[in-house]
């Protein structure tokens, strides 16, 4: 079911000046129209609407590729017609996905033979990816806990907070209850002392993240899995680990070659990853990697033959375009990474201000995570509003629980991420930052400011709030005010 709200209820028709020239009547907005009109009058009437759309270069939210080299949009508009699930009529192409879960495998430093192929497969991003890779660990689970003759009625997953939503899907599509480890200030990331404390005798997997979107910051894994493989000892449960690694995994293997993390740990069973994240493809491919085939029960591989020769598929849709995996396969032979010394300048450009506190780490997701040092006349919420008045797409949230009071902003450092947009972009917050300070504050918490404990204001006590209290309370309003203009922009 696809939720939607319309953005505009004065008009219920399109209306476009220069597709005028074609078509003199407007079309119904929400509804076919009667007739046919010209090719040219479809392709005005859609670009003139789409001019409105933000410039994907300073889309500085999201994590995904947003430009690729010409040859490769060539491949891609040479195989936007070919069905991927088509194995038997493109065998080419289904080549070229084995050559990518092969290559991604040994990345990922699979347990692999010499001639031994790698598990795994395509998808259409990590969230995809992620539901496969958690049907595969509860299946196994549900196996040997029948096996034994225990209940199979109630399998948990324990992640930390900072988890992408995709495994609150998971958990509630195919009922598998989520332990989330709180985080606190200053360590926003899964603790895996405390996700170890968590796993019981019903816990399917623990989840690790390397590369979390509110900083960036990869998750121990390697310390996980000695703690895992302690409790595994003691109680005698084999509970395993895998590891979403959407935003690192093309980082870490090229950036931090040394870091243990993946199929090197032994209790690592499966690991996804975006290609159209740092994979460097457009939207829409995934991928998902299972350390051996005992890892991935067999019996959630289904086989067809009415498309030609026998396929075995394993994936939650079916149709879908080529164009993508090529396009992976296109980077894989020619990958390259030059974001790094980018991040570097709008970090240090950042700290030179003397107003940011670095959420980020050093080690992690090419990004900046960063926060006010001084929020109490104006806030993280208001400088990512006007940073759109400059065409800047800045987002600014606050942390999961227990950490809901420390608001950051963050600006995720793609391949087409310039040296002259890292300081273009640090020149307009400075600003940014010059206006707000010569503007009233929007939020003024009425506080006594006393020495010397409560005031009395008409016979009532005013209890001083603490600077902890004041901010949270001028986050509380600021995610109201951005929630409200959310649902007046019609956003769904």
């Amino acid at each position: 079911m696809a939720l939607s709200k319309t953005a505009l209820d004065t008009d219920v028709s399109v209306h476009s000046t220069f597709a005028s020239r074609y078509v003199r009547a407007s079309l119904p907005r929400f509804r076919m129209p009667e007739n046919s009109i010209p090719k040219e009058a479809a392709y005005q009437i859609i670009n003139d609407e789409l001019m409105l759309d933000g410039n994907p270069r300073l889309n500085l939210a999201s994590f995904v590729t947003t430009w690729m080299e010409p040859e490769c949009d060539k491949l891609i508009m040479a195989s936007v017609n070919k069905n991927y699930v088509d194995m038997d009529e493109y065998p080419v192409t289904t080549e070229l996905q084995n050559r990518c879960v092969n290559m991604i495998a040994h990345l990922f430093n699979a347990p692999l033979g010499e001639s031994e192929t790698a598990v795994g497969v395509g998808t259409v991003g990590s969230s995809e990816a992620i539901m496969l890779a958690g049907l595969a660990f509860k299946r196994k689970w549900q196996n040997r806990r029948k096996a034994e003759g225990k209940p199979s009625d109630q399998p948990n997953i324990v992640t930390g907070a900072n988890v992408q939503v995709c495994w609150e899907k998971f958990a509630r599509y195919f009922e598998v209850e989520l332990k989330e480890v709180k985080l606190r200030e200053g360590y926003y990331v899964m603790d895996p002392e405390k996700a170890v404390e968590m796993v019981d005798e019903n816990t399917i997997c623990v989840a690790a993240i390397l590369g979390s979107t509110l900083n960036g910051e990869f998750e121990d894994v390697k310390l996980l899995n000695d703690l895992l493989t302690e409790k595994n000892k003691e109680t005698g449960w084999d509970t395993p680990i895998h590891v979403d690694a959407a935003s690192g995994g093309f980082i870490a293997p090229f950036l931090y070659p040394d870091l243990e993390w993946d199929f090197r740990l032994p209790l690592v069973k499966s690991i996804n990853v975006s290609g159209h994240k740092y994979g460097l493809v457009y939207a829409g491919i995934g991928w998902v990697i299972w350390r051996s085939k005992e890892d991935l029960p067999e019996e959630l591989i289904f086989h067809i033959n009415y498309l030609g020769a026998d396929q075995p598929t394993f994936t939650l849709n079916f149709s879908k375009g080529s164009s993508q995996v090529i396009a992976q396969y296109y980077q894989l032979i020619r990958f390259g990474l030059r974001g790094r010394d980018n991040m570097l300048v709008l970090r240090e450009g950042l700290e030179l201000t003397g107003r940011f506190d670095i959420i980020s780490k050093d080690v992690g997701v090419p990004l900046v995570a960063f926060s006010l040092k001084n929020n109490s006349t104006h806030n993280e919420f208001e400088v990512s509003d006007m940073l759109r008045r400059f065409g800047w797409i800045v987002p600014a949230y606050t942390m999961p629980p227990d950490a809901q009071h420390i608001t950051v902003l963050r600006v995720v450092i793609r391949e087409d991420f310039s040296r002259t947009l890292a300081e273009r972009l640090v020149n307009d917050i400075q600003k940014v930052m010059h206006e707000l300070e010569n503007l009233p504050c929007k939020v003024c918490a009425r506080i006594w400011i006393s020495g010397d404990g409560d005031k009395e204001q008409h016979g009532a006590v005013v209890v001083k709030k603490t600077a902890l209290e004041t901010q949270r309370e001028i986050t509380t309003i600021w995610r109201k005010f951005v929630m409200e203009k959310k649902k007046m922009n019609g956003v769904c």
